[in-house]
Parts: C-alpha cells; sequence; structure tokens
C-alpha cells in the first residue's frame, strides 16, 4: 500500500477538507439569514439596542435588500468566477461578508443595516454560483454528489447556529462571533487548490495536475489523474469550436436548449415548492394550530424547530443522493412535498367549514415541506445543474437559474400575504403542493440520471428516439462508405 502524507493513495480526505473549506461561506451567508428572525425581534422591541425600535416598514427594507441585489450579483460572480478563478472570487466573497459585519458593527442607523444587507446579496450569488461550480470542479465522480449537498448543509447549519447563539448571546457578541467566521475563512482557505477546470482553461496543464494530484492523494504522474485532466480538456476543446457568446449558443444547440430548461425548472421548482412562505408563515401555522391545544411557542423557538428539521434533511442527503441517485431522490421529495402543501391546503379548507380536523396535521405538512426541501429539492437542483453543463456554460446557466430563483423569492416574499387575502390560504398551498406534483412528472420523463456520468453519457440520454436514429442511420453510411473505398 502506497501512501500519500498521511493518508492512503486515493483517498478522499484532500477534496472533502477543500469542500468544507469552499462551503464556510455559505455557513456565514446561512448566519447572515437567520440573524433577521431573533435580530428582528430585538430591534423592534423596547429592549432595542438601538434606541429606537425599527418599523416595520424598515424591518422589510432590511429583510428584502440581499433578494434585489443578489439578482444582478449573479452574473458578476459568474463573471468573476471565469475570468478571475474560483478561488480569488471566494476570497472576495468572504470579503464582502467581512465589510457586511463591520458595518453593523460600526452603526446602528437604518442605512448601515440595509447596505450590510444588500452587500450581503453579492455573498448570496456567490455562496449559490461558485461555490457549487468549485465544488463540482474538485471533487472525483463517486463523491460528487455528496460534496455537493454540503451547501444545503451548511445553509441550515448556519442558520440554526445563529438562530440558537441569538436567543442566548447579546446583539454585538453576536456580531463579533459572526465577523470570525469569514476571517477564519480568509486565512484557512489560501492553504487551498485552484480548480483543475479552470487551471486548465488557462493554459496551465501542469498547475492543474498539481491540484488534481494533490486532490485526488495521488503522484502527480498517476495513470487517474493524467486521465481526470485530459477529460477536462476534451470537454474544454469542444466547448471551443462553439459560439462566444454561451447563452446564444445554448439556444443554438438542440441538446444545450434541454438542458437549460432542465437547470431552469429544477431551480424554480426548489423556489416554489412552499418552502418559503411555509417559513415566513410558520408562526401563524403554528399559532392556529395550536389553538385549544395549550402547546405554544415563542416565535424564536418555532425557527429553531423549523431549522433542526431543515439540518435533519440536509445532513441525510448525502447518502440518498449518491445511493438512489439524483433523479429519484428528487421525484420522491417533490412527490412528498407536494402532498403535505395540499394536505396542508386541505386542512385549511375544513378549518373553514368547521370541520374537525387534527391539530397535529399542519405541524406535521410544515415539517415535511422543509424536510423535503433540505433533503432533496435544493441540493438535488444545485447539483444537477452544476454536473449538465461543461466549464464554458457552466456559471453562465446557474448565474440565470439563481437570478430567476432569487426574483421568484423576492416575490413570494413580497406578496404572499396580499394574494393569500385576496384568495385565501387553501389556495396558495393548493397551488404550492401542484407545482411539486407536476415537477414530479417532469423530472421523471425528462430528467436524466447524472450520478457518476460524463456529459457525453448524459447529453446521449437527452436525445430524442428520432436523433438517436438518424445518428446511427449517418455513421452507417460513413462506415459503408469506408467499406466500398
Amino acid at each position: 500500500m502506497k501512501y500519500y502524507f498521511l493518508f492512503s493513495e486515493g483517498s478522499k480526505i484532500n477534496q472533502i477538507i477543500c469542500a468544507v473549506l469552499i462551503n464556510l461561506p455559505v455557513f456565514a451567508y446561512g448566519a447572515c439569514i437567520g440573524w433577521m428572525s431573533p435580530m428582528s425581534l430585538l430591534l423592534q422591541s423596547k429592549d432595542t439596542p438601538r434606541g429606537i425600535p425599527l418599523t416595520d416598514y424598515e424591518i422589510s427594507w432590511i429583510a428584502a435588500a440581499p433578494y434585489l441585489t443578489c439578482i444582478p450579483a449573479n452574473y458578476l460572480m459568474a463573471i468573476l468566477s471565469d475570468k478571475f478563478g474560483r478561488k480569488k472570487t471566494l476570497f472576495f466573497i468572504s470579503a464582502i461578508a467581512f465589510a457586511c459585519w463591520t458595518i453593523k458593527l460600526s452603526s446602528m442607523e437604518v442605512w448601515a443595516f440595509i447596505l450590510a444587507r444588500a452587500l450581503f446579496g453579492l455573498t448570496m450569488a456567490g455562496c449559490y454560483v461558485t461555490c457549487p461550480m468549485y465544488t463540482k470542479e474538485i471533487s472525483s465522480a463517486n463523491v460528487r454528489g455528496m460534496l455537493g449537498t454540503l451547501i444545503i448543509l451548511f445553509h441550515t447549519t448556519g442558520n440554526l447556529f445563529l438562530y440558537i447563539i441569538g436567543d442566548i448571546l447579546s446583539y454585538r457578541t453576536i456580531l463579533w462571533i459572526c465577523l470570525t467566521l469569514p476571517t477564519v475563512h480568509l486565512v484557512l482557505f489560501i492553504m487551498m487548490p485552484e480548480s483543475p477546470s479552470y487551471l486548465i482553461k488557462q493554459g496551465d496543464t501542469e498547475e492543474a495536475i498539481r491540484s488534481m494530484a494533490w486532490l485526488r492523494c495521488r503522484q502527480e504522474d498517476d495513470i487517474k489523474v493524467i486521465s481526470e485532466v485530459n477529460q477536462i480538456k476534451k470537454e474544454q476543446m469542444k466547448d471551443d469550436g462553439s459560439n462566444r457568446f454561451v447563452i446564444k449558443a445554448i439556444f443554438q444547440d438542440k441538446i444545450l436548449t434541454r438542458a437549460f430548461v432542465i437547470a431552469i425548472v429544477l431551480a424554480l421548482a426548489r423556489e416554489v415548492c412552499g418552502s418559503i412562505p411555509v417559513l415566513n408563515f410558520a408562526g401563524e401555522i403554528f399559532l392556529k394550530s395550536s389553538e385549544g391545544s395549550g402547546i405554544v411557542l415563542t416565535p424564536n423557538q418555532q425557527a429553531m424547530a423549523l431549522g433542526t428539521v431543515q439540518v435533519i434533511g440536509a445532513s441525510m442527503a448525502s447518502f440518498p443522493v449518491e445511493k438512489a441517485g439524483r433523479k429519484p431522490l428528487f421525484i420522491g421529495t417533490a412527490f412528498v412535498s407536494g402532498l403535505s402543501m395540499c394536505a396542508l391546503a386541505s386542512w385549511y379548507v375544513a378549518r373553514d367549514y368547521n370541520v374537525y380536523a387534527p391539530a397535529w396535521l399542519p405541524v406535521i405538512a410544515l415539517s415535511l415541506c422543509i424536510f423535503c426541501d433540505a433533503l432533496g429539492l435544493q441540493p438535488v437542483s444545485v447539483i444537477v445543474t452544476g454536473e449538465i453543463f461543461s466549464f464554458k456554460y457552466r456559471g453562465s446557466v446557474i448565474a440565470v437559474a439563481m437570478s430567476l430563483a432569487s426574483f421568484a423569492a423576492f416575490l413570494q416574499s413580497l406578496f404572499f400575504k396580499p394574494l393569500v387575502s385576496a384568495v385565501g390560504t387553501h389556495v396558495a398551498f393548493y397551488f404550492y403542493g401542484l407545482v411539486c406534483l407536476v415537477t414530479t412528472v417532469y423530472v421523471f420523463f425528462y430528467v436524466p440520471e447524472t450520478k457518476q456520468r460524463i456529459l457525453e453519457e448524459i447529453y446521449e440520454d437527452l436525445k430524442t428516439k428520432k436523433e438517436k436514429k438518424t445518428e446511427k442511420e449517418q455513421a452507417a453510411a460513413i462506415e459503408a462508405g469506408k467499406v466500398d473505398v
């Protein structure tokens, strides 16, 4: 047995370490999103550390600011990642996070809160554009799915972490703890390698081999290392002959167009599955379901309960995503989420007509929706989008998908309550249930399995029977022509 430093040859440990550090900014971003739950209550209370409580209008803008700036920032992160590299872009993401917490520590004016949260939109974009790309490009096929689920695990864990410390620590202590997160990342990530795909795109094959060898715990002349580097080169050589305008090139190719549609559908499905309004609407649901039961949770206890459910779902995702595959996991979680939303809607209908409905039903339905979102809908949509495109298209497609998802999240956050008042809560949740069930059918028929497969194999599944038949006939004609000669 040969050994590579402290670990056996071919060990996955370096990939795991690198992936964990790549996703550390996601943990910091999750903490930022979670910060709103306990801190908005504090900053609007009579005990607010700023002296004057914030109004609902001010809190609304503070909460919505990152979702607005995230939309253009998605494209910025895609450009930075392709132009300057994944590693430098990740440093930029943590530097922005550091600046945001510094602003909050420096001032308690409303403009400072809004500015800090708006800047966090850049961090949000980087976490969901750069981090999944980087993770995919440093991972070998047999752990690509498992490492790809880290983004959701770190996001949900960051949320829960802030819910907990927000309940027990002082305002400024929380800010100082949050400031240490990007600081630690900036120091530790210096030791990590650049993505081999980016290095090859830059023409630095020797450095790409060194990076790949370290990630795979193998010698630089190992045949498996050389094979992976050559496979990346092969993919990028195909891209070199295509249109330099990425989105235009996608729509000029039938297979790429189908892959693009899949990426958009999965991204929108994860945002319109009901999890966003469920999280925002949880307090009222808990309150209504607990009437007469004697069980009442404080808003922060509700947040911690849902945060725990999310973390459990996200922590369990790595096993089924590699064993069962991406497609079965998404289908299963979308189907269960759809049923839970329909059950929640039915509970509201029964309640409106004074028909008996158990108090535990909405809590179970709500928890199932959040659990399925963290277990399958979120991680699989991110993983698959990174796996069905080559280096040239990956960043741009993820940016477009994330922008549409961010816009959908913003609209739901802003207009959910007015719509509910207009059409009824049950109509809204039936709609979310229908979205999940329709997406289940779409994924079953149109989305290929991507687990441990190269692009050529995935794109072969995206071809229609007629296209495959035509290709076979053309290949047979060419072969026959060679024989005649």
